[in-house]
């Protein structure tokens, strides 16, 4: 059965295959060598977006306001999960709690890495390339951070950190 991009956004097995592959992915990088697994989990990410974009653009501008929102919707519909967020403008981070990461289910003793590296560069270049058409200075745009706990670490949730910048400071 042959499924277009646009067909395999839709659908809902295409996440198992994505998380079995990562970990597969993932061994094979260490059995070869590859140094920074976590970077190149998150240029998936990042290209993930990139394919996304051109088919599904939720909204026109992502700013503090609506930051939640939007972080909920790409977890909502692309991941089909029920997350927390907090931001703390402050220390100008957000955080996110997921309790049934789909690429982090199970825990895998043998790797120190979590599958959910790869939502930290989907999720913040999806909101780099809504942004970077948009030329409004309360456009945020989000870094990738840090994996704070994690499924497939044994934890109960991941939790996923970005650093954010607004406007023309990204």
């Amino acid at each position: 059965m042959k499924f277009t991009r646009k067909e395999l956004i839709e659908t809902d097995a295409t996440m198992n295959q994505m998380r079995n592959a990562v970990y597969i992915l993932v061994r094979l990088m260490e059995k070869n060598g590859i140094q920074e697994p976590k970077e190149n989990l998150r240029k998936m990410g990042r290209n993930i977006a990139k394919t996304y974009i051109n088919y599904w653009k939720p909204t026109e501008i992502i700013t503090l306001k609506n930051l939640k929102d939007f972080i909920t919707t790409i977890y909502q519909k692309v991941l089909n999960s029920t997350i927390s967020i907090e931001i703390n403008e402050s220390e100008k981070e957000v955080t996110v709690q997921d309790y049934k990461c789909a690429l982090c289910k199970y825990h895998y003793d043998d790797l120190e890495i979590a599958g959910c590296e790869i939502l930290l560069g989907m999720v913040s270049e999806f909101i780099s390339l809504i942004n970077q058409e948009s030329y409004n200075s309360s456009s945020i745009f989000l870094e990738p951070h840090v994996i704070n706990e994690s499924r497939a670490y044994g934890d109960k949730s991941c939790i996923q950190t970005f650093n954010y910048k607004i406007g023309k400071e990204g």
